[in-house]
């Protein structure tokens, strides 16, 4: 996979989430490599090696296992792993399925439906499926810009499309052919038992603004990971390390201290 790294010392390995690259994670790299080892990856399917894709399944497991290679490549895990709202359930099951590979595991509004005992996955409703399937069909058809703002809106905040910034709108843009396979490879709901396989040290981070539905998927994995704290970034909604830098790097700086500690 392609990535980019800066600094020394323990091993940070960023992960991003839907219509993002390595460049997601630019101000966590500039703020964290004075202390850190500093890496992001672009998976596959993703800028800027999207073309070496071709023909391969789009898959959040393929995903996962791909991690577990590239820190092995890489010779200096076990890692710190961060992972932000696809990229977290794609850490997340890293950190289930090769747990020799990850040093603690910080999630970021972590995206995917939760499962509670006894009741099954709570579905997208249909209004948000008829939204996707819209932004999807408007991507496809040309009028990119147009879909994006549809499904950005929906993950954050209305108006947040019209707000970011114009290296935002350009990685996403550089990204929007992966929108379509990505809602037709739909997340697996977290559950008690896979959380409770998660033996590494966790953090989950919500941004107070953030939808409701984010809120509630954090919740419940704070409650079901064995070792796990919460931070919340004040002022910030789901593109909460790009709003708010300091405090997110600080929230993450301070967490893995206390790991290392």
């Amino acid at each position: 996979m392609p990535y980019i790294e800066r600094g020394e010392g323990a091993l940070l390995l960023f992960v991003h989430g839907s219509l993002c690259d390595y460049r997601y994670w630019q101000p966590q790299l500039a703020g964290l490599s004075k202390h850190y080892r500093c890496v992001a990856v672009s998976l596959t399917h993703y800028w800027p090696a999207a073309d070496a894709a071709h023909g391969l399944p789009f898959s959040w497991s393929r995903h996962a296992d791909e991690l577990a290679s590239f820190v092995d490549g890489f010779g200096a895990g076990p890692a710190h792993v961060i992972g932000h709202s696809r990229g977290g359930a794609v850490s997340f099951h890293f950190a289930r399925r090769h747990p020799q590979r990850v040093r603690s595991l910080t999630l970021a509004d972590p995206g995917g439906p939760v499962q509670t005992d006894g009741h099954p996955a709570a579905p997208l409703t249909e209004s948000a499926n008829a939204l996707r399937e819209r932004a999807v069909q408007l991507i496809e058809s040309g009028d990119v810009e147009a879909g994006l703002q549809l499904f950005v809106d929906s993950v954050s905040r209305p108006g947040s499309w019209a707000r970011s910034t114009q290296a935002f709108q350009t990685m996403a843009i550089a990204n929007a052919h992966t929108l379509g396979p990505q809602i037709r490879d739909p997340l697996p709901a977290y559950t008690r038992d896979d959380a409770a396989a998660i033996k590494c040290p966790a953090l989950l981070i919500d941004g107070a603004l953030s939808p409701q539905v984010f809120h509630r998927t954090v919740a419940a994995l704070e409650q079901w990971l064995p070792d796990a704290r919460r931070a919340t970034v004040a002022g910030a909604s789901h593109g909460m390390n790009l709003a708010k830098p300091a405090a997110f790097n600080e929230i993450i700086d301070r967490f893995i201290r206390g790991v290392r500690a």
